[in-house]
């Protein structure tokens, strides 16, 4: 005859072994569902990121296309009616003596300067020009327009030897630059900006704007931003995310704006 805690051992120790493979099944399970649950989460936050990047890339091809739609019907028919009104002008039989000649003379030379400021527009929004010229060339060319104005002091550097970037890298870049001019007229009040284009060593791009104007609160512009406001960074921002560039924003009151874009050349 068996002995009977021989048997009541076996079975505690049965029970046990169940007890332990059973746990261990479970915790297995709970592992290898918390793994697939975290590669859906992730492979779902790819998607999203792409379809978000996608929707934002079309985006600013419909801007750039519709800039660039406006700019060809600035010269084509703006502007070349402009040119025709001047010509009637300068036909116009008045002559020195005549009580209209002054004002006809300026307003030929008022009108020479809207043909002019239009033909800068008409430059800077259409992107065929900008990739053709090249970045350099393209931001030079638009802060002239800012010298002639004579509103501000304006310096401009570029150091290294220029790399041409990808047609719609480059285009964005320059957008970015616009925004950050754009903003500087706008608000800062600065009666100096240096503009300098660094393509380094170590294979970075960097654009950096710096002004000497009222600058302003940072912490107050992330929530002016995350209202209605703040349309302009939120556009350089995404701008910045589609060609995987850093931007950075320092300012205080009272001590000017610097803002800086780092774009590998490579990436």
């Amino acid at each position: 005859m068996q002995d009977p805690n021989k048997e009541i051992y076996f079975v505690i120790f049965s029970g046990t072994l169940l007890a332990f493979l059973l746990v261990g099944f479970i915790m297995a399970m709970f592992f290898f569902y918390q793994r697939r649950r975290n590669k859906q989460e992730r492979e779902l936050l790819r998607l999203k990121e792409e379809y978000e990047q996608e929707v934002l890339r079309s985006q600013l091809e419909i801007q750039e296309t519709t800039m660039k739609s406006i700019a060809q019907e600035l010269h084509d028919n703006v502007g070349q009616s402009l040119s025709l009104v001047k010509l009637w002008m300068s036909m116009a039989p008045v002559g020195k003596d005549h009580e209209a000649y002054e004002g006809v003379q300026n307003s030929k030379d008022l009108l020479q300067k809207v043909i002019q400021d239009m033909a800068d527009l008409t430059k800077s929004l259409h992107t065929d020009r900008i990739t053709d010229i090249g970045l350099s060339e393209a931001i030079n060319f638009d802060l002239s327009s800012i010298r002639r104005a004579g509103v501000m002091k304006v310096e401009f550097e570029v150091l290294g030897d220029e790399f041409h970037f990808p047609e719609q890298k480059s285009i964005f870049i320059f957008r970015m630059y616009q925004e950050m001019m754009n903003n500087m007229l706008k608000h800062s009040k600065a009666a100096s900006v240096q503009v300098s284009l660094s393509y380094s060593a170590n294979e970075l791009f960097i654009l950096k704007i710096q002004d000497d104007g009222v600058g302003f609160d940072l912490l107050q512009k992330k929530e002016a931003t995350a209202g209605s406001s703040g349309l302009g960074l939120k556009s350089m921002r995404n701008r910045a995310k589609m060609i995987g560039a850093d931007l950075a924003i320092q300012s205080e009151p009272g001590k000017g704006t610097r803002i800086s874009v780092t774009v590998p050349l490579h990436s």
